[in-house]
């Protein structure tokens, strides 16, 4: 279920939309509307993707659909992808055309309420949209490019994330058809996700019904139900069976076909007990099952999506095309710092595996905590509450937490704590910590909050992991007496002198807690225990192509040397006046291969000055590698010129000698040291040594005593600073760097920010090409921004964005003026100004931070939908983009 402030959503208005003409077509359970529109996708080394767009008829509902092949009659297996919650069949285009020109018949469609598609939204209902996919297979059953099992039986495997991820496995339960499934970031009982142990999750719920758009969107049954527990507070067992019936877990025992599950750890709506669940479930059917927890969630952070597509299509290979050699990776894999070694392309080099999976229970180990009996308050009306994850800042404060940074609030005399002693060692938790506790309430239920921090030695610092956090309702005959309570399951490890600390609060803001004021009284009933996984381990490199593609690259690189040398043109004569201009770029254009009109770079003229840091900035497909191979000498340009410090560039030009680059990453031999690993690098270049300013390279990378270790043993920050350190031998005067932080943690992408603006400070100049737009809006003085291989602006980037620190506010409800005038009014605050909608505010933070605009927004009882960031480079690209030039 995507929420409407996800950053996926800010790119569908990027995404192309199918243009078709729609007619009356032929009548049954489906009728074809029209024959369709059908569109050509293609590039220069995959065959050409046709896309066809039909709409159907489901029972009277049009269903809008799309229908991807590479053409041809050769049959194929079929899989259907379906998109997340809010969403239409338009986000999963991308991995729909992938996937065809893989080989497979592949079908995207809006589920019901969506998009172009009409009927009102049911929840995956089993006789609404998983009816629809149903029907859909009965079309692909006819298509004759489509592998079938028998009559009326195609291949088909399911895939989808979210919403879509949950009709996979609906549709797995109630179609024998389906051969294989691959769902993410998904429920395996709506009922559990949203009334965990029967506390109302209000929060979630709430974007979840406006992300549909609003109640009357819904079936009437499952307006009604919302609409009743929003007021009570609490869930009843009508409305538990509702969910229930519509959820995976109501067809368990059907549920026997091959089984990716791919789920989020900053994920607060659907945490990872949900996967846990249907891994458990599906396995014991006797179907084989892989468990992937990837960083990101619906709370944010890196959804890792090439890897996981790519993982997908391998799942796929195997269970459709039954292809015995494809790979389908580990039984369980958990990714810890995010991304991909760029260095060497191992897709598992940043995360921890096992052969089986282990659940969120294994290897406990247990831990003393300490603290008596304590007392505390459930305040009248359940306010202010304390904060953990919030829909729409959740991403940024779990981010934050793996920078060690805590932003969880608990308003004193509303929790009870205990700590453990200081760590002796260093301790990973893999799942879910229990621990025995004593409840009692002043009167009725007990409703709890667990989570479980990680508190730095001097005390001062505790970090809540991903945000996450448990309730509890513990009745009056469950009251005194000792209950279990399983904490949040999270991958996190805790440092040697670090301490743990157990918090059971009475509130929390995106649950429904009692209106009633009482007191709760608490006390241990024994220790911490700990899940440690033991049996996973850290993936090892795969053995990089460079040890046996080196031999024959010097082959190839000397013929085509050769081959330069004998087709160079006459090169232009120096230009005087640009002698001290690092790069200036007039009318550059470059066509695709085998292509007379489309272009990858065109007409495009920007002028970079020394000192400065520029950001190159485009979504996928601008031209920005492309540009910065012509840069490089590496590809030559159609039309137009590049100069260098005045000097044209051509292949072999000796100016390039002044320009240093990382593109794609670095070819480092694994059993050398990364000091070796240079200086052999230098001597292939036939360049003296004292002119290869090493040591001041390694000053700027900051790699320290790392130097003197084989380059197996570096981590993905530090093969990233040696690649960064081996692009600056020479001290080049122009240093040219192609997404130097993908597949970087947090804190390894500060420290190649630092590097580059160390670098730029000595008065020489940096070219940056990166996606991640927070982080060129810190390190880089100036941008040029593409789109479709042209310039769409370039200047400052105080230019570009503006100004101010700048936090955006949303609401359920619209924000009045005496409201606005409140905030506005508050210590630390500069100012505040409503969005067009109502629903927004702009604040300016003059002194105050954003969790202390939390507290106090709280405290004015403003019912947030999210408070983050308002990412001023991120919206001015946006806008640049959506605005730019065909």
């Amino acid at each position: 279920m995507e929420t409407p402030i996800a950053r996926t959503s800010r790119w569908r208005r990027l995404l192309p939309r199918a243009r078709g003409r729609w007619a009356a077509g032929i009548a049954a359970l489906v009728v074809l509307a029209g024959a369709g529109t059908w569109t050509a996708v293609a590039d220069d080394s995959a065959p050409a993707v046709h896309r066809q767009d039909r709409m159907m008829r489901v029972d009277g509902v049009s269903v809008d659909t799309s229908y991807f092949t590479t053409g041809g009659t050769q049959r194929r297996p079929a899989v259907l992808i379906g998109h997340g919650f809010g969403g239409s069949k338009a986000e999963t285009r991308a991995q729909a055309e992938q996937l065809a020109a893989d080989g497979y018949a592949v079908m995207t469609w809006s589920a019901r309420g969506f998009g172009r598609s009409g009927g009102k939204i049911s929840l995956n209902a089993p006789d609404r949209e998983v009816k629809d996919v149903s029907r859909l297979i009965d079309w692909l059953a006819g298509r004759p490019e489509v592998l079938l099992d028998g009559k009326g039986d195609p291949r088909v495997g399911i895939t989808g994330a979210s919403y879509g991820g949950a009709v996979s496995l609906l549709a797995a339960g109630y179609d024998r058809r389906v051969d294989a499934i691959a769902p993410e970031i998904t429920y395996w009982n709506l009922a559990d996700a949203l009334f965990p142990d029967g506390v109302f999750k209000k929060l979630w719920a709430g974007i979840f019904v406006t992300t549909g758009g609003g109640c009357g969107n819904f079936e009437k049954q499952l307006c009604d139900m919302y609409e009743r527990v929003a007021v009570s507070g609490k869930p009843d067992a009508a409305a538990r069976a509702l969910l229930t019936e519509r959820s995976p877990s109501a067809v368990a025992d059907r549920i026997k076909v091959p089984a990716l599950i791919v789920q989020g750890q900053t994920d607060s709506l659907f945490p990872l007990g949900q996967a846990d669940a249907m891994a458990k479930a599906i396995k014991a059917n006797g179907a084989p099952v892989s468990v992937d927890w990837i960083a990101g969630g619906h709370d944010g952070g890196d959804m890792e999506t090439g890897r996981v597509q790519k993982r997908v299509g391998d799942w796929f290979d195997r269970y459709l095309k039954q292809d015995e050699g494809a790979a389908t990776g580990p039984a369980f894999r958990v990714t810890r710092t995010g991304g991909i070694d760029s260095t060497d392309g191992a897709a598992l080099t940043r995360g921890a595996s096992s052969d089986t999976y282990p659940g969120l229970l294994s290897g406990p180990e247990s831990v003393e905590l300490r603290g008596g009996e304590q007392r505390f308050s459930n305040p009248a009306g359940a306010n202010p509450p304390a904060i953990s994850a919030v829909p729409g800042v959740g991403g940024g404060l779990a981010q934050l937490s793996t920078l060690g940074v805590g932003l969880a609030i608990d308003f004193p005399g509303q929790y009870a704590r205990f700590d453990s002693a200081p760590l002796t060692a260093s301790r990973r938790i893999t799942g879910s910590p229990t621990v025995r506790v004593n409840v009692k309430a002043g009167q009725g239920d007990a409703v709890l909050f667990g989570k479980v921090y990680d508190v730095s030695p001097d005390g001062k610092q505790q970090v809540l992991p991903s945000q996450l956090v448990t309730p509890y309702r513990i009745t009056p005959e469950q009251q005194g007496k000792p209950v279990e309570l399983t904490l949040p399951a999270v991958d996190h490890e805790l440092d040697s002198g670090h301490r743990l600390r157990l918090v059971l609060a009475a509130t929390d803001l995106g649950y429904a807690s009692p209106a009633a004021p009482t007191t709760y009284t608490v006390s241990l009933d024994g220790p911490l225990t700990l899940p440690t996984a033991p049996g996973l381990k850290t993936a090892a490199a795969s053995l990089p192509w460079w040890t046996w593609g080196l031999p024959a690259a010097a082959v190839v690189i000397a013929a085509a040397l050769l081959l330069t040398m004998r087709r160079r043109t006459a090169t232009p004569a120096p230009d005087p006046a640009l002698t001290d201009v690092p790069l200036q770029i007039t009318g550059l254009s470059k066509k695709y291969a085998k292509s007379a009109d489309r272009y990858a770079v065109k007409e495009l003229s920007f002028r970079v000055e020394k000192g400065q840091v520029l950001g190159l900035l485009g979504p996928n497909g601008a031209g920005k590698t492309t540009t910065l191979r012509m840069l490089m000498g590496l590809i030559t340009p159609d039309d137009g010129e590049i100069r260098v410090f005045g000097r044209a560039i051509r292949p072999g030009a000796p100016v390039l000698s002044r320009v240093g680059s990382f593109v794609e990453g670095a070819g480092f031999l694994p059993h050398l040291s990364g000091r070796a690993n240079l200086e052999l690098y230098w001597q292939a270049t036939g360049r003296p040594a004292e002119d290869s300013h090493i040591e001041e390279a390694l000053e700027i990378a900051g790699l320290g005593d790392a130097l003197a270790r084989a380059v197996r043993t570096y981590s993905q920050g530090m093969r990233q600073r040696l690649a960064i350190a081996q692009a600056m031998l020479g001290m080049p005067d122009l240093l040219i760097l192609d997404e130097p932080t993908n597949g970087l943690d947090p804190p390894q992408i500060r420290e190649m920010r630092d590097v580059m603006i160390r670098y730029a400070a000595g008065g020489r100049t940096v070219i940056v090409s990166s996606h991640l737009l927070s982080e060129v809006e810190q390190s880089c003085t100036h941008l040029v921004v593409m789109d479709r291989g042209r310039l769409v602006q370039a200047g400052p980037v105080a230019e570009i964005t503006g100004s101010g620190d700048m936090v955006l506010v949303t609401s359920a409800e619209e924000i009045t003026e005496p409201l606005v005038d409140k905030i506005a009014a508050l210590a630390g605050i500069g100012s505040a100004v409503r969005t067009d909608d109502a629903h927004g505010l702009l604040v300016r933070l003059d002194g105050a931070t954003s969790p202390q605009l939390v507290t106090e927004l709280v405290r004015l009882d403003v019912p947030l939908t999210g408070v983050g960031p308002h990412r001023r480079l991120e919206d001015a690209f946006l806008t640049l983009i959506s605005g730019g030039s065909a």
